[in-house]
């Protein structure tokens, strides 16, 4: 039942990301803006609710939060989930693995992107 929230959410998400990415193309291609503003801004989101629940402020049900979290978040950007794994991790003192999380991701990421596009071209 948990896949509802998570295509609803989605949906509004994955608009909400095209919207930005129609606001900067106004000013040109919008990259890297445009990725950089739904970055930081679904991090900063995502920090203001996981403060607020942790708290004890804000009361969501596990289909609230998976709307919103996994759902409108998620469709918005992931870096928002991959910046709250980091800072989980390293708020719950485990600083090596926050590192190495971002470390690895990071560097797994773009040679993940390279590899794909030395074999899309080779195609």
């Amino acid at each position: 039942m948990t896949w509802i929230p998570v295509a609803l959410g989605g949906a509004l998400g994955s608009a909400a990301r095209h919207a930005v990415n129609l606001a900067f193309s106004r000013f040109g291609s919008g990259a890297p803006y445009a990725t950089a503003t739904v970055n930081i801004a679904g991090s900063l989101v995502i920090g203001v609710l996981a403060g607020l629940t942790a708290g004890g402020r804000l009361h969501l049900s596990n289909f609230q939060r998976t709307f919103v979290f996994v759902g409108i978040l998620g469709g918005f950007t992931t870096f928002s989930s991959f910046m709250l794994d980091t800072f989980t991790l390293g708020h719950g003192g485990d600083h090596s693995l926050a590192f190495w999380n971002v470390a690895l991701q990071v560097a797994l990421g773009l040679g993940a992107v390279w590899g794909g596009y030395r074999l899309g071209t080779a195609l």
